[in-house]
């Protein structure tokens, strides 16, 4: 039982960084495109802290 929760745990703390990762990307693409170039820093840098 323990071990269930804590997969499932695990599980959702990867599937949020993948969601999380995605989103900075999407943004990054867009910041890119509008060459916004202290918000692709600021992306960037997010993306390192992400992983």
């Amino acid at each position: 039982m323990i071990t269930n929760r804590m997969e499932a745990a695990k599980k959702a703390q990867q599937l949020h960084r993948q969601n999380l990762q995605r989103s900075v990307e999407q943004r990054l693409q867009v910041a890119r495109a509008k060459g916004d170039e202290q918000l692709i820093r600021q992306l960037e840098a997010e993306m390192k802290y992400i992983g």
